[in-house]
């Protein structure tokens, strides 16, 4: 008879969810209370947080010098648009995706921009052939596929030689992964992945190679006011040095500085890497000695350390939605594990967030809650029989 008795220890913080994702450790409202709340943000207090906001991304991040650093509407998606209604259109362009939200990046390419890309597609779980790609056209890609749980493992397959420009949505890998700057023209993220923000604001980083695109280069089809970055033909500097083009929530402004504070007590950007490698490695060691579980990501090089993404192995409820949001249920109503259910358009499985601001404890504690919530779910499903 299967043991179904309930693990003893639970995770002192349920919260796992891959977006928006749990707050820094020891966060609490009134950490916010230096925000320059019922002010302009084009006020002198205003845009000096939006600078601070803007140097610390530098700082922790290690971005070069000479890259742009903007704060734009709409999350990851407003700025990873941005980028692509901007700068895309004067070479021929190659859309890569594994997983939802590259695919959503081939549907702008294609069906909104008409720009014929050439598309290169693999299955959730694995990677393109990155060493195929053309990277003389401008190559459209995500770092870390949150969906799949699957990242590219180094920049190593793009060349320093390149005539395209690359851009990429990096919103579930910065703060989490190294990024190659001098391989990467754009790149875009958001508060609410690894550093536990508030929603609404994404950046913007883009190079130098992709200034001079923007300065050059005139866009065929209509910009909507807020995509726009230049003026005249030059780059609206102000943008980049906190004149952000919308309206910004300055206490969400101020809870980002309070994440990068945060940041930095731990040690920077090498501590968080190191606390996502644990809290990953956590879940990767429970799977690995298990016989329910497989990580979705085929290639171990290529797994996530922040969306890891699981699936089961038996073959009678491998594919089966239902029986995965069943057992993401019962370790919701356990009050061990909040949003962890695969994403809709994913494979069933589960989806544990396991970024920096994640204790390795709590995720430690709530493996043995999966087995429990799975094997209750089989049970009833045989008893149900």
């Amino acid at each position: 008879m299967t043991d179904l008795s309930k693990p003893g220890a639970r995770p002192a913080d349920p919260r796992f969810s891959s977006g928006p994702c749990k707050k820094p450790p020891h966060w609490t409202p009134d950490k916010l209370s230096d925000a320059p709340l019922g002010r302009s943000h084009r006020s002198a207090a205003g845009k000096a947080r939006l600078a601070v906001a803007i140097d610390g991304t530098r700082e922790v991040l290690g971005v070069p010098g000479d890259y742009r650093i903007g704060i734009v509407p709409a999350s990851d998606t407003g700025a990873y648009e941005m980028a692509m209604w901007t700068l895309l259109g004067a070479r021929p362009v190659t859309a890569l995706a594994w997983e939802s939200f590259g695919k959503g990046w081939v549907t702008d390419a294609v069906k909104q921009l008409k720009l014929d890309p050439v598309v290169a597609e693999a299955e959730y779980g694995a990677l393109p052939d990155l060493g195929a790609v053309d990277w003389d056209t401008d190559v459209l890609f995500t770092w870390n596929g949150t969906t799949s749980g699957v990242k590219v493992p180094s920049g190593d397959a793009i060349p320093a030689d390149r005539a395209g420009l690359t851009l990429c949505d990096a919103t579930s890998a910065a703060f989490a992964q190294d990024l190659p700057w001098d391989k990467l023209d754009v790149v875009t993220f958001s508060w609410q992945k690894v550093l536990g923000g508030e929603a609404a604001h994404g950046v913007l980083i883009l190079s130098p190679r992709a200034v001079e695109r923007l300065e050059g280069h005139t866009p065929p089809w209509p910009l909507p006011k807020i995509f726009r970055l230049t003026k005249g033909g030059t780059l609206i500097e102000g943008i980049f040095e906190g004149a952000t083009i919308n309206t910004p929530s300055m206490l969400c402004v101020e809870d980002y500085l309070v994440a990068l504070d945060w940041a930095r007590s731990v040690g920077g950007l090498p501590a968080l890497k190191a606390r996502a490698d644990a809290n990953a490695r956590a879940v990767w060691d429970f799977v690995d000695a298990s016989d329910f579980l497989a990580n979705l990501a085929v290639d171990p090089a290529t797994r996530s350390n922040t969306s890891v993404c699981l699936r089961f192995t038996d073959p009678a409820v491998a594919e089966d939605a239902a029986f995965a949001k069943a057992v993401a249920k019962r370790l919701e109503a356990e009050g061990v594990a909040l949003d962890v259910a695969s994403y809709r358009d994913a494979p069933p499985g589960l989806r544990i967030w396991c970024g920096a601001t994640v204790d390795t404890a709590d995720v430690a504690a709530l493996m043995p809650w999966i087995e429990w919530a799975y094997r209750a779910e089989r049970a009833a499903l045989a008893g149900a029989a």
